[in-house]
């Protein structure tokens, strides 16, 4: 994930950086409907909300260049409408629809090619149709030097559902393909390759960016037809670290503010247990899920590793992030026994993941925010008549008018 450190580290030999160490304070939130009626207007005031926490994220030198800042929507099938017609495809349903996000070799155009042949390999092997390739239009000028000299080439497969499985299936197995796919990649030595979502329900726009020039640098997100009802939204402070493209957040399916301090712990065990993993609907592609926590990646991008693992296995978003980020519940003498019995039950499958850390996540269809059991802070969520409700931290908040009321996130809590 990281080549592009490791490139830029062994210009000066031995170095003091290690990868084990990255970490993120970050402005974080989300912006969604109630009633998961989709619209242009929520993808803005989470844009709006993103440019507030500005103060959030890092800049170089060049004035240009930040840290990381991206968002995490439902998948805007208009968007997506005019391609396919102009392809001559035609969607039974617009849930068919599936699209993966690529950044592909900046400097190396057999890599990219090899990568996207790789892509239309794998997605063939497994009966997802791949319909083409879509290049993501961008505005080249907004970036500074350095975040122009490692820009990838961003392109988003768009591809169709197989005949005769459901929508929990198909994501399984455009899951399946990306691990494939990227595992293929780093067996060929392809560098500066990274998926950064291949899902029918979520899509990622990040990148090596401000937060201000998010909207402006991808102009899909200026487009009226990007319909969603839920937008998480992040701006990158990494600490004591290097910024690159994939280490942007949002991640596949989380933003993270703080850091894990159990981190080294979570990932020994997480590979220790690997061993053991069974799960009779992956049959032989079981391999494909390991590691489940890919080597290159910062704190946040392993614990959504580790998130991703748990619901694609089967469990829902909820549950996954009730196991990995449990509450103190050994102290809570108010405790119900029987949410006492479910944290007691899921302490013989992973360690908790501490921080403080301050979470959002969503699988597409449900979305939250909690915080760790160490949480620094707490989260704001304020809601509206109108249906709209918003979560903060670290204040960039979006001018939500007359909210109809506010509640708080404490610690080791999810809402």
């Amino acid at each position: 994930m990281n080549h592009v450190i490791q490139d830029h580290v062994a210009r000066f030999g031995p170095s003091l950086y290690r990868p084990e160490f990255e970490h993120d304070a970050c402005g974080v939130g989300f912006i969604a409907q109630k009633d998961g009626i989709k619209s242009h207007s929520v993808l803005r005031m989470a844009l709006e909300s993103l440019c507030n926490l500005a103060h959030r994220g890092a800049i170089d030198a060049d004035g240009k260049t930040g840290d990381g800042a991206g968002v995490l929507t439902q998948l805007p099938h208009k968007l997506f409408a005019p391609e396919l017609a102009r392809w001559g495809v035609t969607l039974a349903e617009p849930q068919e629809l599936g699209v993966g996000v690529f950044f592909l070799p900046h400097d190396n155009a057999y890599a990219q090619a090899r990568a996207k042949a790789i892509a239309e390999e794998v997605l063939e092997a497994r009966g997802v149709t791949l319909y083409g390739w879509r290049e993501v239009p961008i505005n080249f000028r907004l970036l500074g030097n350095k975040a122009a000299s490692t820009l990838p080439r961003i392109e988003q497969a768009l591809a169709g559902r197989p005949v005769g499985i459901n929508g929990e299936e198909y994501e399984r197995r455009l899951f399946l393909a990306r691990n494939e796919i990227e595992k293929r990649a780093a067996e060929d030595e392809i560098r500066h390759f990274y998926i950064p979502s291949f899902s029918s329900r979520v899509i990622s726009y990040k990148g090596l960016l401000l937060s201000p020039s998010l909207q402006n640098f991808y102009k899909d997100l200026l487009n009226p037809a990007y319909e969603t009802s839920i937008a998480v939204y992040h701006q990158r402070y990494s600490t004591n670290t290097f910024p690159t493209w994939p280490l942007s957040q949002p991640f596949r399916m989380m933003a993270h503010n703080g850091e894990i301090n159990t981190r080294r712990g979570n990932v020994n065990w997480m590979r220790a247990r690997e061993a053991e993993l069974q799960a009779d609907f992956w049959g032989e592609d079981i391999d494909l899920l390991k590691p489940i926590i890919q080597p290159g990646g910062s704190d946040s991008a392993e614990l959504d590793n580790a998130v991703e693992a748990l619901v694609m296995s089967g469990r829902g978003v909820l549950h996954a992030m009730t196991m990995l980020v449990p509450p103190a519940w050994r102290s809570d003498k108010h405790m119900a026994p029987e949410l006492r019995d479910f944290y007691e039950y899921h302490r013989c499958f992973n360690e908790p993941w501490d921080g403080p850390a301050c979470l959002v996540f969503t699988d597409g269809t449900t979305v939250g925010a909690c915080l760790d059991r160490n949480g620094r802070g707490r989260r704001a969520i304020p809601s509206r008549t109108t249906g709209s409700f918003h979560s903060v931290r670290k204040w960039g908040r979006t001018s939500l008018r007359s909210p109809r009321s506010w509640r708080r996130v404490g610690w080791g809590r999810v809402k």
